[in-house]
C-alpha cells in the first residue's frame, strides 16, 4: 500500500510542479496574462504540500527521487500537452532516472 501511494504522490507532485510551471511559462513567454501566472504559482505551491505526503520521512530522500519523476514526467507532459517529440537519448536519460528513482525510493533498507 505504501508503494502505491508514494507512487500516486510522485505523479501528482510532478502534475502539480509541472503543470505549474507550464503555467508560468504560457502567462510570461506566450503572454496570456497574469491569470495563467497566477494559476501556476497555486499550483506550484500544491507541488510542495503533496511532496509532504510521501510515507518516507527524510526529505533528501524524497527530493532527490523525485528528481528523477520530474525528468521524466517533463518529458512526458512536452509530448502531450506541446507535441515535444522526445528522441531515443531523452527516451533512455528518462529511464535511467527512474530507475534512479527506484533504487532511492524503494530499494530494501537495513
Amino acid at each position: 500500500m505504501d508503494l502505491a501511494r508514494s507512487i500516486l504522490l510522485f505523479a501528482l507532485a510532478a502534475l502539480a510542479e509541472i503543470g505549474g510551471a507550464w503555467l508560468v511559462w504560457q502567462g510570461v513567454r506566450e503572454h496570456r496574462g497574469v491569470l495563467w501566472i497566477a494559476a501556476g504559482i497555486m499550483a506550484l505551491g500544491a507541488y510542495g504540500f503533496v511532496a509532504t505526503l510521501q510515507p518516507d520521512a527524510d526529505f533528501g530522500r524524497i527530493l532527490a527521487a523525485y528528481g528523477g519523476v520530474f525528468v521524466a514526467g517533463s518529458l512526458a507532459w512536452g509530448m502531450v500537452v506541446d507535441g515535444f517529440r522526445p528522441d531515443r537519448w531523452d527516451v533512455a536519460g528518462a529511464a535511467i532516472c527512474l530507475v534512479g528513482v527506484a533504487v532511492i525510493m524503494y530499494a530494501p533498507r537495513d
